[in-house]
């Protein structure tokens, strides 16, 4: 019990010097131990570090779902440490509204079949955003959030003891210089020692957690790639999924003509997609006049041509092609312009000009 008292009292004294100090620094009252200019820098970094951790941790939230009840809700779950229930995102909702009016319509007419078609379309989007979502929290989202919540709240309690061992060691100097009688001084300097001692010791473990921010940096970095990837991913599939199902709307005659039923100048044909792997970039649609496609239009002859790009053909009437073969190309009367008839063997079909480069 005695031992206890004494302990608070010492607790309570060691508070009141430390606040009688703060006090005086901040009305000039008192010399204040500056941090090293090294040390300083570190926990700037830190402070930056956090703050744009904060932002980009919440921006990214707001990107993933942007309903803020939504993410009220999910927050609510995760700290009740309980599974949100699984509902259908928007493109889900909107796939399933189209798949129940094509079969209302009837699966056998044009109309509802398309709308079927762009339901499913539409539902395998929302499939694809999910994963999106459920890898970037895994990936992305969790790193930033165990950064914010244990790695910093480390620092901050160290950065805070550094703080009291500091007004610990400036109140000894205060002391020392008050200290008159050679007892006094010397029972002064012995805390002065100690003091120091302690705040060396303090700002070193201050120091080594502040430098690991560097890590944090580079393990972050590798989050950021992770997330790039998954949304690489993500767009990726999207875009293939509504090349996929332009290709199968261009099959309903149905689906190209006007309000009034009236056909289109083309006569209702199907539109040709041009299919490219997700790695290549779209082709140049000013290259038609730079590589000769202009002359080849009046060109009654044929002519090798290089491939630049893979091309899937979107019909019977097209030729597929692969990258850096070689083709004959020739020009056909009445032929669209961005078109070119290709010969390989014994196959042959149109081939679209900007997927070209004529030969000498």
């Amino acid at each position: 019990m005695d031992f206890n008292v004494k302990r608070f009292a010492a607790d309570a004294g060691t508070l009141f010097s430390r606040a009688v100090q703060f006090t005086e620094e901040k009305f000039g009252q008192a010399e204040k131990t500056e941090l090293d200019a090294h040390l300083e820098t570190l926990l700037t970094r830190a402070e930056c570090t956090k703050h744009w951790t904060e932002k980009i941790l919440k921006q990214t939230e707001v990107l993933l779902q942007p309903n803020p009840n939504a993410r009220i809700e999910e927050l609510l779950y995760e700290k009740l440490d309980k599974k949100a229930p699984t509902r259908m995102n928007n493109h889900e909702l909107m796939g399933q509204s189209m798949i129940d009016s094509g079969n209302e319509f009837g699966p056998g007419t044009a109309y509802g079949n398309a709308l079927i078609k762009c339901g499913e379309t539409e539902k395998q989007i929302g499939g694809a955003e999910r994963e999106f979502i459920q890898s970037s929290a895994i990936n992305f989202l969790t790193p930033f959030r165990n950064f914010l919540e244990g790695d910093f709240k480390t620092i901050l309690k160290e950065r805070k003891l550094l703080q009291n061992k500091r007004l610990d060691l400036d109140a000894a100097k205060t002391k020392l210089k008050k200290a008159k009688m050679a007892d006094a001084r010397a029972v002064a300097e012995q805390d002065l020692k100690m003091t120091q001692s302690e705040f060396d010791r303090q700002a070193e473990i201050t120091r080594l957690l502040l430098e690991g921010i560097s890590s944090t940096h580079a393990h972050h970095l590798r989050c950021l790639n992770d997330f790039v990837e998954a949304q690489m991913t993500y767009y990726a599939q999207c875009y293939q999924y509504m090349v996929d199902l332009q290709k199968q709307l261009g099959n309903f005659p149905s689906a190209f003509t006007s309000n009034n039923n009236q056909s289109t100048a083309s006569g209702g044909a199907s539109v040709s997609v041009p299919i490219l792997p997700l790695s290549t970039p779209l082709p140049s649609t000013t290259s038609n006049t730079s590589s000769g496609f202009t002359e080849m239009q009046n060109f009654s002859g044929s002519r090798k041509a290089r491939v630049l790009y893979d091309y899937d053909a979107a019909g019977s009437n097209e030729l597929s092609l692969l990258a850096d073969e070689v083709i004959m190309v020739s020009s056909v009367p009445g032929m669209d312009s961005d078109w070119l008839m290709g010969e390989r063997g014994s196959q042959k079909g149109k081939v679209p000009i900007t997927y070209l480069e004529l030969l000498n």
